[in-house]
């Protein structure tokens, strides 16, 4: 199926101009065709600092040596994280989904995501900066978001981000599609294994998650 996603522009000219004035002197941001880009190549040190340095209301992220802007959640985008809690919690107590977690990804830790929340053993990140070792984190969850890098950045890129971070399982919960993608097996920078099922499946989450997630629920989260 081809994804329904509007073409938003990637953020507000207010919000650009704000990180604009406050990154780096070295750092030159520009919106090329509603994207924020820089003139030079990023480093994962310079990109440290102009996320610390960026404004509440803007999100930022590493992929693949690019810098993207991550959309803020919406209503069902929230919704369906608390419907997930739930059922973590009713089936693992001894771990966390601990949201908006920022992770080293990708091969020799080169990545920055920010993950919508990653399934971790109670009480992982304590002590941790704005970016945790990928090592403990037993699954990443992404709830795709209406804009227009959903498709490269969550379909694409993080799958090979965490499988090279050898995360276990990588959870997309797909709002375009109505799916529920569960990457799992890495292996050599790729997941091996990659079923998808609809919405108002059974889904056995496979180990080290061993939950069973019933998504008739998400039905009700279609937009």
């Amino acid at each position: 199926m081809t994804p329904s996603t509007a073409e938003r522009p990637q953020m507000p000219i207010e919000d650009f101009e704000e990180l604009a004035a406050a990154a780096p002197a070295h750092v030159h941001l520009e919106i090329v065709d509603g994207r924020l880009r820089t003139r030079d190549p990023l480093s994962v040190e310079d990109f440290e600092e102009l996320e610390r340095r960026a404004p509440e209301t803007v999100r930022l992220e590493y992929v693949h040596g690019k810098l993207e802007v991550k959309a803020m959640p919406d209503g069902n985008h929230r919704s369906i994280y608390m419907w997930l809690l739930r059922q973590f919690l009713a089936q693992r107590p001894d771990l966390d989904l601990t949201p908006e977690s920022g992770v080293k990804a990708e091969a020799y830790r080169k990545g920055r995501a920010r993950t919508d929340a990653a399934l971790v053993p109670v009480d992982h990140f304590r002590g941790h900066g704005e970016w945790s070792q990928a090592n403990g984190i037993l699954l990443a969850l992404e709830i795709t978001s209406h804009d227009r890098d959903t498709n490269q950045r969550d379909r694409i890129d993080k799958p090979v981000g965490y499988a090279e971070a050898d995360i276990p399982v990588y959870l997309l919960i797909d709002r375009d599609n109505h799916t529920v993608v569960v990457h799992n097996e890495p292996k050599e920078g790729r997941y091996q294994q990659s079923p998808s099922y609809p919405w108002g499946a059974t889904i056995q989450l496979p180990s080290p998650v061993d939950i069973t997630l019933d998504t008739e629920e998400l039905k009700d989260y279609a937009d």
